[in-house]
């Protein structure tokens, strides 16, 4: 997979992606990963790339020209783009492990008040928010994206079972509690039923505390869960 990320800001996008997992799955040539600084794709000698909204109104908005300048540079046949912007879909796991199938995407970041609505008509494929509020930039979202997706490739994570086991997995539950050693932690101890080596016991734990832990957290994915029934 290639991942090209057009922002005014390519050190904030690319800061994130440059250790753990993601450094190392670029390494193993899983993925390559490109920012580029918009400006680049300016023509007048002050390279601006914002201006003001037509008919009034707060703030300042990315200009189209530069935008689909970089846009027509990179595309090829088989790329998806992407903006990141509060004004889109809320991204899930789901959408993670459909992107996966993807050869090419590139992601639009948004700065100031967003971005002229040309490029959103005219460039964008999907139009994807990580949350109900307001960052400085979309570069931060768009590594988050691309993390949520770069880590389901094959061999990124080095375990092939470790992404069918995490939270959202099953979009209805989030994981069940999880201990490690010592066995007793300043008179804080692991439960007991994980440590009996009953597995069925365990398990049947697990998904308690799972449907517990989700009941309290995300109420809202039970619901879901009922409304699809």
């Amino acid at each position: 997979m290639r991942i090209d990320i057009i922002t005014l800001f390519p050190e904030i996008a690319l800061a994130p992606l440059r250790e753990s997992i993601i450094m190392r799955a670029q390494k193993a040539g899983i993925v390559e990963i490109h920012a580029h600084d918009l400006r680049s794709w300016t023509v007048d000698k002050h390279r601006k790339t914002d201006d003001y909204l037509c008919g009034g109104g707060q703030g300042m908005l990315l200009k189209p020209e530069p935008v689909f300048a970089a846009v027509a540079d990179l595309r090829r046949a088989e790329t998806k783009v992407i903006l990141t912007t509060p004004q889109g879909l809320p991204f899930k796991q789901e959408d993670a492990q459909r992107l996966t199938s993807c050869e090419h995407l590139i992601f639009i970041c948004g700065h100031y008040e967003g971005v002229d609505h040309r490029i959103v008509e005219h460039l964008v494929d999907e139009e994807i928010s990580i949350g109900d509020y307001v960052l400085t930039n979309g570069a931060l979202a768009s590594a988050v994206v691309c993390d949520a997706i770069i880590r389901l490739l094959p061999g990124a994570l080095g375990d092939d079972r470790s992404p069918a086991e995490e939270s959202f997995s099953d979009p209805t539950l989030l994981e069940p509690p999880a201990y490690t050693k010592p066995i007793d932690f300043m008179g804080l101890k692991v439960p007991d039923i994980l440590l009996s080596g009953n597995h069925a016991a365990i398990e049947k734990w697990k998904q308690n505390e799972a449907l517990e832990r989700t009941r309290r957290n995300r109420p809202d994915l039970i619901a879901r869960s009922r409304e699809n029934q």
